[in-house]
């Protein structure tokens, strides 16, 4: 892993902690797993996350669209922010 995805992973896992549903520490989660189903957060805290991506990537969801699938583990969040820097996020 490049050491700008660790700290973008870093940075998505403190954002996760401060919207996260108390009871499963997002240390325990693996890349892969589901953020809703394994029930870190709630699906309105995709919402959020959208926020979050906006306002600390710059990324315009209204151009790029929303793929509920993209935004469902930390994996694809990270995706989403390695493709709005322009390069591949591994």
């Amino acid at each position: 892993m490049s050491a700008a995805r660790e700290q973008q992973r870093q940075e998505l896992l403190r954002f996760l902690r401060s919207i996260q549903k108390a009871g499963l520490p997002v240390e325990r989660l693996a890349d892969g797993d589901p953020l809703v189903a394994s029930g870190l957060i709630d699906s309105l805290a995709i919402l959020q996350i959208v926020t979050w991506l906006e306002t600390t990537y710059g990324i315009d969801f209204a151009v790029r669209g929303i793929a509920p699938e993209d935004l469902a583990t930390i994996g694809g969040i990270l995706e989403v922010i390695g493709e709005s820097a322009g390069r591949s996020p591994a």
